[in-house]
């Protein structure tokens, strides 16, 4: 090889820096990606110049097995998504197919639907805290967010026996009546849960190593988070006021007063803070929820073969990690032509690249769990 010919091979491998690019896999295996995500990083030294992220690694043809089955059998299926929101999925994908049916679930089971999905956002953001402070080398949090978390599953698992993939509701309304101690048990959690967020703020908010781990890292400013599709806490957190438990009111949520908490930097900081705040106006609306919980049925009628009028909708609600939307055709037959799922990890993945350009591996970890992502959703 000529001289000449070394010399232009070297020079495209520099960098604008004068160092030699280094592509790292993070990944699929890795502790910290929260599920099978591949990252490929470029790196010079240790400071971050691109990323890209491979998916698809537990990729099971969630949507196209919803067009082979009934709209009651595929039911199930959207519980294992997000599998630590199972009675969010479930919820999102009963309201589309009712919505597509024109038929509305009864007030008390539209009551119960609202205080079950809230504990599920608070269960939620708590397995995201304590793996998200884990993540960054803080270990107790882990075992107060579990302990807390514990008791929510107890009361799943006493209104329908499933623990992790809830399967909650029916299209129509709901699966099963509400046991007897149901508000009792909502109540005693919420009381006890106000001192425990202290307890998590206490250890994480004025701590200077999380200061100095998610002050400003991975800022995503609000213009980028709207042009991406980025929804939920991490739009929230940039400073955009948007959530659809507002925007457009499903369930019950139109008579419970809340706030919508938002953020002003953009940084992982802010989405701690955010998500902090939304477990605190969770746990509001469970309480004015469980005062009044409606007398009568549980389930509209509905037929027990249910052929939505041929047609197409799209349903979304405001899942713990964003926008949740499930957009159905129909064909009038028993199963429905099309499903095609807007599931809100997928897309904040793709802030991924810009929000960790520019910063060190170790902050890479801290952006991928301030993203609160789980596979099961982004690759279904």
């Amino acid at each position: 090889m000529s001289t000449d010919t070394t010399t232009d091979a070297r020079d495209k491998q520099q960098t604008l820096l004068g160092a030699d690019e280094l592509v790292l896999n993070m990944g699929p295996q890795h502790p910290s990606t929260h599920g099978v995500l591949r990252v490929k990083l470029k790196l010079d030294g240790e400071r971050v110049i691109g990323s890209e992220c491979m998916i698809g690694y537990l990729h099971r043809g969630v949507e196209k097995i919803a067009e082979h089955r009934s709209y009651q059998q595929f039911a199930p299926y959207v519980d294992r998504m997000d599998y630590v929101a199972a009675v969010s999925n479930g919820l999102g994908y009963c309201e589309a197919i009712e919505k597509l049916l024109m038929v509305e679930a009864p007030p008390r089971a539209r009551v119960i639907r609202t205080i079950l999905t809230e504990l599920q956002r608070i269960a939620s953001h708590l397995l995201w805290l304590g793996t998200h402070a884990l993540d960054i080398g803080a270990l107790t949090p882990l075992f107060y967010c579990f302990r807390e978390r514990e008791e929510i599953l107890k009361i799943f698992e006493k209104y329908c026996g499933a623990r992790l993939t809830t399967h909650a509701f029916r299209i129509g309304g709901l699966q099963y009546e509400a046991y007897d101690t149901l508000e009792k048990d909502v109540e005693n959690f919420c009381k006890a849960f106000e001192p425990r967020i202290k307890d998590y703020e206490d250890l994480l908010t004025q701590n200077r190593i999380w200061l100095g781990r998610t002050k400003g890292i991975g800022i995503l400013k609000a213009e980028d988070a709207i042009a991406m599709g980025a929804t939920g806490p991490v739009l929230r957190a940039s400073g955009v006021k948007w959530d659809i438990r507002k925007a457009m009111p499903y369930a019950a949520y139109d008579q419970y007063k809340f706030e919508i908490p938002v953020g002003t930097t953009g940084d992982t900081y802010d989405r701690y803070l955010v998500r902090m705040e939304e477990m605190r106006q969770s746990r509001l609306i469970c309480l004015q929820a469980i005062e009044n919980i409606p007398a009568g049925p549980i389930l509209a009628k509905v037929g027990k073969v249910l052929k939505p009028p041929p047609g197409e909708v799209y349903h979304s609600i405001e899942a713990p990690k964003g926008e949740l939307g499930y957009y159905v055709i129909s064909d009038g037959t028993v199963q429905p032509y099309r499903v095609r799922i807007r599931p809100p990890s997928f897309v904040n993945l793709q802030a991924f690249d810009q929000m960790a350009r520019g910063h060190l591996v170790a902050d890479v970890v801290a952006i991928i769990g301030t993203l609160d992502i789980v596979l099961g959703e982004v690759d279904r």
